[in-house]
Protein backbone atom coordinates (compact mmCIF):
# COMPACT_ATOMS: atom_id res chain seq x y z
CA UNK A 1 0.00 0.00 0.00
CA UNK A 2 1.15 3.50 -0.73
CA UNK A 3 0.56 6.09 1.98
CA UNK A 4 0.02 9.75 1.17
CA UNK A 5 0.23 11.48 4.55
CA UNK A 6 -0.29 15.21 5.02
CA UNK A 7 -0.89 17.50 7.97
CA UNK A 8 -3.01 20.58 8.64
CA UNK A 9 -1.83 22.70 11.58
CA UNK A 10 0.50 19.85 12.54
CA UNK A 11 3.96 18.70 11.54
CA UNK A 12 3.88 15.08 10.45
CA UNK A 13 6.79 13.76 12.50
CA UNK A 14 8.52 10.46 11.83
CA UNK A 15 6.78 9.08 14.95
CA UNK A 16 3.33 10.01 13.64
CA UNK A 17 4.19 8.74 10.15
CA UNK A 18 5.40 5.44 11.64
CA UNK A 19 2.27 5.12 13.81
CA UNK A 20 -0.01 5.71 10.80
CA UNK A 21 1.89 3.29 8.56
CA UNK A 22 2.09 0.67 11.31
CA UNK A 23 -1.58 0.84 12.33
CA UNK A 24 -3.08 1.26 8.86
CA UNK A 25 -0.56 -1.24 7.51
CA UNK A 26 -2.75 -3.88 9.16
CA UNK A 27 -5.20 -3.23 6.32
CA UNK A 28 -2.67 -4.73 3.88
CA UNK A 29 -4.44 -8.06 4.14
CA UNK A 30 -7.46 -6.51 2.41
CA UNK A 31 -5.81 -4.49 -0.37
CA UNK A 32 -3.37 -5.00 -3.22
CA UNK A 33 0.11 -3.44 -2.88
CA UNK A 34 -0.66 -0.62 -5.35
CA UNK A 35 -3.62 0.71 -3.31
CA UNK A 36 -3.27 4.36 -2.22
CA UNK A 37 -4.27 5.37 1.27
CA UNK A 38 -4.71 9.12 1.66
CA UNK A 39 -4.27 10.25 5.27
CA UNK A 40 -4.75 13.78 6.57
CA UNK A 41 -3.84 14.60 10.17
CA UNK A 42 -5.12 17.87 11.61
CA UNK A 43 -5.30 19.73 14.88
CA UNK A 44 -8.00 22.25 15.85
CA UNK A 45 -7.78 23.43 19.45
CA UNK A 46 -7.95 20.22 21.52
CA UNK A 47 -9.24 18.11 18.63
CA UNK A 48 -6.75 15.68 17.08
CA UNK A 49 -8.33 14.47 13.84
CA UNK A 50 -7.35 11.86 11.28
CA UNK A 51 -9.11 11.45 7.94
CA UNK A 52 -8.44 8.34 5.86
CA UNK A 53 -9.64 7.93 2.28
CA UNK A 54 -9.09 4.78 0.22
CA UNK A 55 -10.32 4.97 -3.40
CA UNK A 56 -11.20 1.47 -4.68
CA UNK A 57 -12.76 0.70 -8.06
CA UNK A 58 -15.59 3.21 -8.22
CA UNK A 59 -16.07 3.48 -4.46
CA UNK A 60 -14.44 5.37 -1.63
CA UNK A 61 -13.79 3.91 1.78
CA UNK A 62 -13.52 6.76 4.24
CA UNK A 63 -13.34 7.35 7.95
CA UNK A 64 -12.70 10.36 10.12
CA UNK A 65 -11.94 10.08 13.82
CA UNK A 66 -11.37 12.76 16.45
CA UNK A 67 -10.00 12.53 19.99
CA UNK A 68 -7.73 14.55 22.24
CA UNK A 69 -4.74 12.34 21.32
CA UNK A 70 -3.62 11.74 17.72
CA UNK A 71 -2.43 8.21 18.48
CA UNK A 72 -5.88 7.32 19.87
CA UNK A 73 -7.47 8.78 16.73
CA UNK A 74 -5.16 6.63 14.58
CA UNK A 75 -6.19 3.49 16.49
CA UNK A 76 -9.89 4.35 16.18
CA UNK A 77 -9.77 5.03 12.44
CA UNK A 78 -8.14 1.67 11.69
CA UNK A 79 -10.82 -0.20 13.66
CA UNK A 80 -13.63 1.66 11.90
CA UNK A 81 -12.26 1.02 8.40
CA UNK A 82 -11.73 -2.66 9.15
CA UNK A 83 -15.31 -2.93 10.44
CA UNK A 84 -16.62 -1.12 7.34
CA UNK A 85 -14.72 -3.48 5.06
CA UNK A 86 -16.10 -6.60 6.74
CA UNK A 87 -19.61 -5.20 6.94
CA UNK A 88 -19.91 -3.97 3.39
CA UNK A 89 -17.61 -6.33 1.49
CA UNK A 90 -20.44 -7.95 -0.43
CA UNK A 91 -21.93 -4.57 -1.25
CA UNK A 92 -18.66 -2.79 -2.12
CA UNK A 93 -17.68 -5.26 -4.81
CA UNK A 94 -20.12 -7.39 -6.77
CA UNK A 95 -18.75 -10.95 -6.91
CA UNK A 96 -19.19 -11.01 -10.68
CA UNK A 97 -16.66 -8.20 -11.03
CA UNK A 98 -12.94 -8.51 -10.63
CA UNK A 99 -11.87 -7.49 -7.12
CA UNK A 100 -10.12 -4.27 -8.11
CA UNK A 101 -7.85 -3.18 -5.26
CA UNK A 102 -8.96 -5.98 -2.94
CA UNK A 103 -6.86 -9.06 -2.27
CA UNK A 104 -8.28 -12.36 -3.48
CA UNK A 105 -8.31 -13.90 0.02
CA UNK A 106 -10.50 -11.05 1.28
CA UNK A 107 -12.85 -11.40 -1.69
CA UNK A 108 -13.34 -15.12 -1.10
CA UNK A 109 -13.95 -14.89 2.65
CA UNK A 110 -17.57 -14.69 3.76
CA UNK A 111 -18.58 -12.27 6.50
CA UNK A 112 -21.84 -12.18 8.40
CA UNK A 113 -24.18 -9.48 7.26
CA UNK A 114 -25.65 -8.92 10.70
CA UNK A 115 -25.72 -5.18 10.06
CA UNK A 116 -27.43 -5.42 6.70
CA UNK A 117 -28.91 -2.20 5.42
CA UNK A 118 -32.65 -2.38 6.04
CA UNK A 119 -34.80 0.48 4.76
CA UNK A 120 -37.95 0.45 6.88
CA UNK A 121 -39.59 3.70 5.85
CA UNK A 122 -40.00 5.75 2.69
CA UNK A 123 -40.99 9.42 2.70
CA UNK A 124 -42.35 11.34 -0.23
CA UNK A 125 -42.72 15.09 -0.27
CA UNK A 126 -43.17 17.93 -2.70
CA UNK A 127 -40.16 20.11 -3.34
CA UNK A 128 -40.87 23.70 -4.11
CA UNK A 129 -37.89 25.64 -5.48
CA UNK A 130 -35.99 27.64 -2.86
CA UNK A 131 -32.60 29.20 -2.32
CA UNK A 132 -29.97 27.39 -0.22
CA UNK A 133 -30.21 30.00 2.55
CA UNK A 134 -33.99 29.45 2.76
CA UNK A 135 -33.42 25.69 2.86
CA UNK A 136 -31.07 26.20 5.85
CA UNK A 137 -33.78 28.17 7.66
CA UNK A 138 -36.34 25.45 6.88
CA UNK A 139 -33.92 22.77 8.13
CA UNK A 140 -33.46 24.66 11.41
CA UNK A 141 -37.22 25.07 11.82
CA UNK A 142 -37.67 21.31 11.39
CA UNK A 143 -34.81 20.53 13.78
CA UNK A 144 -33.06 18.32 11.22
CA UNK A 145 -29.36 17.92 10.38
CA UNK A 146 -29.97 18.01 6.61
CA UNK A 147 -32.63 19.16 4.19
CA UNK A 148 -33.34 18.09 0.60
CA UNK A 149 -34.70 20.81 -1.70
CA UNK A 150 -34.93 21.96 -5.33
CA UNK A 151 -32.52 24.85 -5.89
CA UNK A 152 -34.38 27.89 -7.29
CA UNK A 153 -31.27 29.01 -9.23
CA UNK A 154 -30.28 25.70 -10.85
CA UNK A 155 -33.53 23.67 -10.70
CA UNK A 156 -31.38 20.74 -9.43
CA UNK A 157 -32.07 18.71 -6.29
CA UNK A 158 -29.59 19.83 -3.59
CA UNK A 159 -28.98 19.04 0.05
CA UNK A 160 -27.98 21.46 2.80
CA UNK A 161 -26.53 20.03 5.98
CA UNK A 162 -25.39 21.23 9.35
CA UNK A 163 -21.65 21.24 10.01
CA UNK A 164 -19.63 21.65 13.17
CA UNK A 165 -19.13 25.19 14.36
CA UNK A 166 -22.64 26.37 13.42
CA UNK A 167 -21.88 26.34 9.70
CA UNK A 168 -23.70 24.77 6.78
CA UNK A 169 -22.75 22.71 3.76
CA UNK A 170 -24.37 22.43 0.35
CA UNK A 171 -24.32 19.30 -1.80
CA UNK A 172 -24.89 19.85 -5.50
CA UNK A 173 -24.97 17.17 -8.21
CA UNK A 174 -22.21 17.06 -10.81
CA UNK A 175 -23.50 16.96 -14.34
Amino acid sequence: MRFIISGKNIDVTEGLRAAVEDKLGKLERYFTPDTEIIVTLSVEKERQKIEVTIPVKGNIIRSEQVSNDMYVSIDLVEEVIERQLRKYKNKIVDKKQEGGNFQQAFMEKEFDEEDEVNIIRTKRFGMKPMYPEDACVQMELLGHNFFVFRNAETEEVNVVYKRKGNTYGLIEPEC
